[in-house]
């Protein structure tokens, strides 16, 4: 089975760096019945980043608004699944590197049962560039 690239919007809130932040986050989604393709959180500074890539945006933006979150977004991600195999994603960051574009970070996970995701992002500016380097749209 071939791949499968999407160009998604992500939106992230930044806030405490402690215990318990993203799963009071990750709750609050879950009682709302908002479903996430993918979620990432890492330090930013003293504070946390929690990066939201929702199944369907305009849910999570109503229980993001809902809740009061002080939100930022949408931005673009780009999330790839498909079979896991080695060297998955090597020929997706060689295109990027021929067309000159950085990826700004990513993630991938072998998602069991024989498949894999993952997701990267580049700069704003380079988002349209990108898609057409991996052939999305």
């Amino acid at each position: 089975m071939a791949d499968e690239i999407r160009l998604l919007e992500y939106f992230y809130v930044l806030t405490s760096d402690k215990p318990g932040e993203g799963a009071r986050f990750l709750g609050y989604l879950k009682d709302a019945g908002v479903n996430l393709l993918a979620f990432h959180g890492f330090p930013a500074g003293r504070r946390a980043q929690l990066d939201f890539v929702p199944f369907a945006p305009a849910a999570f933006k109503a229980a993001a608004r809902k809740a009061k979150w002080k939100l930022v977004g949408p931005k673009k991600a780009f999330l790839i699944e498909g079979d896991d195999r080695v060297g998955a994603l090597v020929n997706y960051y060689d295109r990027l590197a021929d067309a000159k574009i950085n990826v700004t970070a990513s993630n991938a996970v072998a998602a069991g049962a024989g498949r894999f995701g993952a997701i990267f992002w580049v700069k704003a500016r380079d988002v349209r560039r990108a898609a057409k380097a991996l052939g999305v749209g």
